[in-house]
């Protein structure tokens, strides 16, 4: 056995390649093409989301032939494994869209495990929907090892009618041709017309929302979030993380040392600045969680209040992530804001520098429809707020950016215990203006899986009923989802929560002076209502779901499973 030297930043890895013990091992690496040189260098794992089963990571595969390079360039051996992904858009509104949320836990536990099993010194992860991106992260916070985050890119705007649309509009669509303000082949044009590619949704939707969230948390290298897919910067900038990984290997430089407290306030600034998704109220508290940072609802809604709102993005607003981009991408937001002193600049991140050495040559220039200055913003608080009141102890969130609402609303209730009857209703054009929409038993143990409803919420926005009506659920919401929709109610019903006291033709009201969720009924008879109450039996008993059921913590806390 030939004597050598350990490479700097290959930690765990000589575990599996020195000594005469590991010639065995040696001997199956070797099998892969690797050379005594590249078994002695530092191992990085790649963890790719790449498949054909949503155009949000059909197009991964080609970044990550470009971070091996930048690995190898950078005198690493990189290796290639595989995770799960499921599209959200494509199971939205089906019994399929409960595996969704639970995804995000199965994607971080087989990132961490192989990283885990193979000793790997660094990992890489690419990934481009709405769970992928979550649940790249949560890995990298537990396992601790030198990691970048690469955004897959979000798709290009389609074309109709000399108008840019995207997905939400085929959603909407659907609700217009309910209403029969659109016949069948409009339908069919918006929906051949709306996705021309590969890439995640283009609005500030969950997927962008979540890149957004990596490139401000220090995890994703400057600028990237608001790369598209196909653009050719992608490929360099996937290229750098190669080289970035390394560097940070040998820098021993860590997720703990970039997931600070200070670091998840930054990324909570910028998501509501820019009218970011409800889903950042699971996925950030999650990711928290796994790097040891408590980081709650009220924590998220006191920055809300004490950030404006300065960015014009879809849902609420009218741009997408490629309009975003063409004005400066993340970096231009982030610099406004800490010029601003909302951002803490002192912040380690993935280049080794500083948040505020980053920015440092950033020009924000003027302000423009896409992005406000911070001295005239959209709005003087952020896109999102947690409520709280005898309906909601535990909290719930509702999304703000783009809609002016009264400081109190609300109406009588109708309820719904599960979506498909609010689908119905709809499609009967039974949902009336002033209606108080409540769905329940769609939390994370209820549901399971906390199924998203932009089916729902699209179809009420399509009726012309997105200001008229209060949608409320235990459940969640798509990025993609705006209007008066309230989510992530908790305690929910499956659990008892007082959501699950709710009578038809109750009065429920929204008290945005206070915060507050309410039932118009007594303490005594909301009381005597759950004291009859009786837990449904769980809807699953085997498999994934059933394992779910038994493990989710409340959406309060993220939706956790361990």
């Amino acid at each position: 056995m030939r004597a050598t030297k350990r490479a700097v930043g290959k930690w765990r890895s000589w575990e599996t390649t020195e000594g005469a013990i590991r010639a065995p091992h040696r001997s199956m690496m070797k099998a892969l093409g690797l050379s005594d040189k590249d078994i002695e260098a530092p191992f990085v794992g790649i963890a790719s989301t790449h498949n054909e089963v949503t155009p949000c990571n059909a197009g991964i595969e080609a970044l990550v032939e470009e971070v091996k390079r930048g690995i190898f360039a950078a005198e690493g051996t990189p290796f290639t494994f595989g995770t799960i992904t499921v599209s959200d858009a494509i199971s939205m509104g089906t019994e399929g869209m409960r595996g969704s949320l639970v995804s995000r836990e199965v994607i971080a536990d087989s990132i961490e495990t192989v990283c885990f099993a193979e000793r790997y010194d660094g990992v890489v992860a690419v990934a481009g929907c709405d769970k992928s991106l979550p649940g790249s992260m949560m890995a990298m916070a537990r396992l601790d090892i030198p990691s970048v985050f690469i955004y897959g890119g979000s798709i290009m705007p389609g074309s109709w009618r000399g108008e840019d649309i995207q997905i939400q509009n085929v959603f909407e669509a659907v609700g217009e041709y309910q209403a029969g303000q659109i016949d069948e082949e409009e339908l069919y044009q918006i929906e051949s017309h709306a996705c021309p590619g590969s890439g995640a949704c283009g609005g500030m939707f969950t997927a962008n929302t979540m890149a957004s969230i990596g490139e401000a948390l220090g995890l994703s290298l400057p600028g990237t979030a608001s790369e598209s897919n196909v653009d050719q910067r992608k490929a360099a900038s996937s290229r750098a993380a190669g080289h970035a990984v390394m560097n940070l290997l040998r820098k021993n430089i860590r997720p703990s040392d970039i997931l600070t407290r200070k670091a998840f306030e930054n990324a909570v600034t910028v998501v509501v600045a820019m009218g970011g998704s409800t889903n950042t109220t699971l996925h950030l508290p999650a990711i928290a969680h796994e790097a040891g940072v408590e980081l709650t609802l009220k924590d998220i809604h006191e920055i809300s209040l004490r950030t404006p709102l300065i960015a014009d993005m879809k849902p609420g607003g009218k741009y997408v992530m490629l309009d975003l981009d063409r004005a400066g991408g993340i970096p231009v937001v982030m610099k406004r804001l800490l010029d601003a002193g909302l951002l803490h600049g002192d912040c380690m991140t993935v280049t080794g520098k500083t948040v505020a050495e980053n920015l440092a040559g950033v020009v924000v220039g003027e302000p423009n429809d896409v992005l406000y200055s911070i001295e005239d913003p959209i709005s003087e608080t952020g896109g999102l707020v947690t409520l709280f009141g005898n309906l909601a102890p535990d909290g719930c969130v509702l999304k703000v950016a783009g809609h002016q609402f009264g400081q109190k609303f609300g109406g009588p209730a109708r309820v719904f215990d599960g979506e498909e009857g609010v689908m119905e209703a709809l499609q009967k054009r039974d949902i009336k203006d002033g209606d108080a929409i409540v769905i329940r038993y769609e939390g994370p143990k209820g549901g399971p899986g906390m199924r998203e409803m932009l089916a729902v919420t699209a179809a009420i926005v399509g009726q012309g009923l997105g200001e008229k009506v209060l949608l409320m659920t235990d459940g969640r919401f798509s990025g993609a989802s705006h209007g008066s929709m309230i989510g992530h109610i908790g305690p929910e019903a499956a659990v008892g929560g007082p959501i699950a006291a709710i009578e038809d033709g109750d009065q429920i009201e929204v008290d945005l002076d206070n915060f507050e969720l309410n039932i118009k009924i007594s303490d005594d008879e909301l009381a005597a209502r759950l004291a009859k109450w009786q837990p449904k039996p769980p809807p699953y008993t085997k498999g994934v779901l059933s394992k779910y059921i038994k493990l989710v913590h409340p959406a309060s806390t993220g939706a956790i499973t361990g």
